[in-house]
């Protein structure tokens, strides 16, 4: 008889703190959206034309100095096809750091695990 009580007092505070968490994050994700009212639509196309040319660009050069080095120096291997890997390679970090710099910024009081601290 006993146990009962003890058990809806422990679904009781379950319910609580899966509701207190759930408010704290979208407290969290309200605040970070006004801090960033600036990022606009035109800001998500911007970003996307940087990223885009921030791929293309490096994997250009690297076409070109490999037709180049193809037709200087003749040999087994193709350098501008191993250019144009290491170009997009290149490119993609240089992507992910763009990326990483004009995305949303992390929380402060984050611990990364996407709930309160």
């Amino acid at each position: 008889m006993d146990r009962q009580p003890r058990k809806d007092h422990l679904r009781r505070e379950d319910i609580m703190k899966k509701f207190t968490d759930e408010v704290v994050k979208k407290e969290k994700r309200r605040i970070r959206g006004l801090r960033q009212q600036d990022k606009t639509v035109w800001f998500g196309l911007g970003m996307f034309g940087v990223v885009g040319w921030s791929v293309a660009i490096p994997t250009l050069i690297g076409v070109a100095i490999g037709l180049w080095i193809d037709q200087r120096w003749p040999s087994q291997y193709s350098w501008a096809l191993m250019l144009l890997i290491l170009g997009v390679m290149v490119g993609c970090l240089n992507a992910w750091y763009w990326v990483r710099k004009g995305g949303i910024e992390k929380d402060e009081d984050s611990d990364g695990t996407g709930g309160p601290s």
